[in-house]
């Protein structure tokens, strides 16, 4: 095995015991053995389990940051991107379970920049980018695009370190559900969310009818009401 495979090797242990233990409750003596190797070779290659911890945990940060980085500029409308984004956060999560549990848990002093608190900034400047020519476009002040970013970027979050354990429903459902809530709000969420725009526009539109078939009994019910009072 050439030094670049015994690396990658390594860090392909390391990640998975870091994701099961984490730093502290995972030793060198642990790794070495996993790999088949002595503890020195743990050493030469990255110093002790910190500096292998800290490899991981950039790997991951950095591959995180890319998928949302995409899926916010490869959109042109803004729910796109919204969906994107939260798509792109739970098939990571989703194909690397063990990445994500390793960024969400307390970063140690080894680890650099790649905390998952650091992460979530990183990825708050994206959308508060986005934000602010939308807030601007549409005569809102762009100065409170920062806090909506905030808010947005830790909702998706949490959500992610819930379907972590729970797995359900699919991701395309908790996307939709958590686009339909952060798009519309509280106060006009979609009775049956999508992601597909053309289900949405066929749901729209049956809500329309229903409510016209509403409005039109409601004014027959009146008149019918209006007929008795003055017979």
């Amino acid at each position: 095995m050439t030094g670049k495979e015994r690396r990658e090797q390594l860090l392909t242990i390391g990640r998975t015991l870091f994701a099961e233990r984490g730093l502290d409750g995972t030793s060198v003596e642990e790794i070495a053995a996993a790999a088949g190797v002595s503890k020195p070779v743990v050493y030469e290659h990255f110093g002790g389990k910190e500096g292998l911890y800290a490899v991981v945990v950039d790997r991951e940060f950095e591959k995180l940051l890319a998928l949302i980085t995409e899926a916010l500029t490869s959109a042109i409308h803004y729910r796109s991107k919204l969906e994107k984004a939260a798509l792109a956060l739970l098939a990571y999560i989703e194909e690397n379970p063990d990445g994500f549990r390793i960024l969400v848990r307390d970063s140690h002093g080894g680890t650099g920049t790649g905390s998952f608190a650091s992460l979530l900034s990183e990825i708050a400047g994206e959308v508060e980018y986005v934000l602010a020519r939308e807030f601007d476009r549409h005569g809102y002040d762009d100065k409170n695009a920062p806090m909506y970013a905030q808010m947005l970027v830790g909702m998706v979050a949490l959500i992610g370190q819930w379907w972590l354990d729970v797995r359900k429903p699919k991701r395309e459902e908790v996307a939709a559900h958590l686009v339909n809530l952060a798009w519309n709000g509280l106060s006009g969420l979609e009775v049956r969310p999508s992601l597909d725009p053309k289900r949405r526009r066929k749901e729209q539109e049956r809500r329309e009818k229903a409510a016209e078939k509403a409005a039109a009994k409601a004014e027959k019910a009146q008149r019918k009401a209006r007929r008795a009072e003055q017979g």
